[in-house]
């Protein structure tokens, strides 16, 4: 339970050094109003406030999210979240049903855009450019 709280206490932390650092990610949150949560089927978890390019957080669960992924425990929530192939692992827990999505899709979508964003670019080989 520990990393799954500590991992979504540091998102907030990289998100904001991303928005800092990188103008395209920015450029993407720059106008954007959004709360969403991310939680556990048992209740614990943490809610995202996004205004005017920045982004914080709070221990606990919002009134009223846009959005929230819950995970059916700490553990495959953690295990999602810090998966080096996030899109494979977030599919898989969607569809084991280790993972819900409730709330806008829209907002969800947006923030799938803003999470490709947050990815580090792939390599491509100079020998036969494909990335690896």
């Amino acid at each position: 339970m520990l990393k799954f709280k500590f991992l979504l206490w540091a998102f907030a932390q990289i998100l904001n050094r991303k928005i800092r650092s990188n103008a395209d990610v920015a450029r993407y949150v720059a106008y954007k109003h959004l709360v969403f949560q991310i939680r556990t089927a048992s209740g614990s978890g943490r809610y995202y406030v996004l205004d005017g390019g920045r982004i914080r957080s709070s221990a606990g669960l919002a009134a009223n999210p846009a959005f929230t992924f819950s995970f059916s425990s700490p553990g495959k929530g953690f295990d999602v979240l810090s998966a080096k192939d996030g899109q494979t692992a977030f599919l898989s827990a969607l569809g084991s049903k280790d993972l819900t999505i409730s709330g806008d899709f829209q907002e969800v979508m947006w923030f799938q855009g803003l999470s490709a964003l947050l990815q580090p670019p792939k390599l491509i080989s100079p020998y036969n450019r494909t990335a690896f």
